[in-house]
């Protein structure tokens, strides 16, 4: 029920949304004596901003087309590398460029699409041959094809790296961030060749006990049980994936509206100011973020609840009690892949010691393999995104891929 009053909802404001773009446009047809004087203008800034929030949106383009590489520009085109049900390997080849440092960028399975990494992949390509985890939205996905869980997730991983080759680089940004990390572990113990030789982990949650966010307070304060009941949905009769138990992306979405909920009402009163001062560009910027922000996706039920119950409830990675396919991960045995945890001072979805976490677990790795970098100022998304992370984050995650090059 909850789903499909969500699709009832969702068709009456795109019905909205086309309806008042249509007048926006018309107040502001210079043709119309209304768009030069009165509340024209006001009403028509109104408009246009509401028509923008409630337009439906679906899976965005990463739109890098191009990129410059010692000095000259080369074209970037978008290979499929891998096919899976539940997601691909997609790799951004430049054309006429041979070599640099494989980089395998993990994209977040949390409600939005890779797409949201759009800044971390155009920021990286220019001196590695990237290649990322793209997710698709379960709602997309038949049931015949199966069920995907987290030690699918993890699957996955180990199955693109071979895809790549040895001697490739990892980064993971956010909640993938377990997962890679038990990826790296597992390879690592059985002396896998396809193991990364780095793997840089960004805000993610390695060991939730640290400094907790409202995020993790919310997932420890309630039983499993809670999260069956109440956040998971079936897909409806209108989607390939009908009858799939999900996490919507449109609960993930509230929640992380919710939680800076000030901020965004705010982002949205600028925009309508932009847009009433002729000021497009600026209003324009605002509506590029939440085109990005408000395309999201589902995840499936099993994959969601798995992770909240070992990674913020059990705490199974840092406690040594994830057992993968049979066989326990075990950080220890991480003996050569290089380490580097990033965490933003103001990230209020990881912690500030969640992803540090990961350094003091890997026992057997020497410290020389270790490294660490409070992102001052940073929240969450200016990890990977904006300029800090171009300028400040970037450049440190590149030193230490060059360090490792050999």
């Amino acid at each position: 029920m909850l789903y499909d009053a969500y699709e009832w909802q969702r068709s009456l404001l795109a019905g909205a949304s086309a309806f008042a773009n249509a007048s926006a446009e018309l107040l502001q047809n210079p043709a119309n004596p209304f768009a030069y004087f009165g509340g024209g203008p006001v009403l028509a800034s109104a408009l246009e901003v509401f028509a923008h929030a409630a337009a439906p949106r679906g899976k965005p383009e990463f739109g890098l087309h191009s990129t410059t590489v010692d000095g000259r520009k080369v074209v970037v085109e978008e290979d499929i590398v891998v096919r899976k049900p539940f997601g691909q390997l997609k790799r951004f080849r430049r054309e006429g460029v041979e070599g640099g440092q494989k980089l395998l960028i993990v994209a977040p399975m949390s409600g939005h699409y890779a797409t949201l990494l759009r800044g971390t992949v155009q920021r990286m390509l220019p001196k590695h041959d990237v290649y990322i985890t793209d997710w698709r939205d379960a709602k997309l996905v038949p049931l015949e094809e199966g069920s995907f869980d987290l030690e699918d997730y993890v699957d996955y991983l180990i199955e693109f790296l071979e895809a790549i080759g040895p001697g490739a680089h990892m980064l993971a940004v956010c909640q993938p961030s377990v997962p890679s990390y038990a990826a790296a572990a597992l390879m690592a113990a059985g002396k896998h060749p396809c193991r990364p030789k780095t793997l840089t982990m960004m805000g993610g949650p390695i060991d939730t006990r640290e400094e907790p966010t409202g995020v993790n307070t919310l997932a420890t304060q309630r039983p499993h049980a809670w999260f069956q009941q109440n956040v998971i949905a079936t897909v409806p009769f209108t989607y390939p994936g009908a009858g799939r138990k999900v996490y919507p992306g449109f609960l993930q979405l509230a929640g992380f509206m919710s939680m800076n909920l000030g901020d965004h009402l705010m982002s949205h009163w600028e925009m309508f100011k932009h847009l009433v001062q002729g000021d497009g560009e600026s209003a324009d910027r605002t509506k590029e973020f939440y085109d990005e922000y408000r395309a999201v996706c589902d995840m499936t039920a099993e994959f969601y609840l798995e992770t909240v119950d070992l990674v913020f409830q059990r705490h199974a990675l840092p406690k040594g009690e994830w057992v993968h396919r049979g066989v326990k991960v075990d950080p220890g045995a991480i003996a050569d892949i290089g380490l580097l945890a990033i965490e933003g001072e103001r990230d209020d979805i990881s912690g500030v010691g969640q992803t540090k976490a990961a350094l003091k677990l890997a026992t057997n790795l020497p410290t020389a393999e270790k490294k660490y970098l409070l992102a001052e100022g940073v929240g969450h998304y200016g990890i990977f995104n904006g300029s800090k992370w171009r300028d400040m984050i970037a450049p440190v995650v590149e030193d230490w891929i060059a360090a490792h090059a050999a």
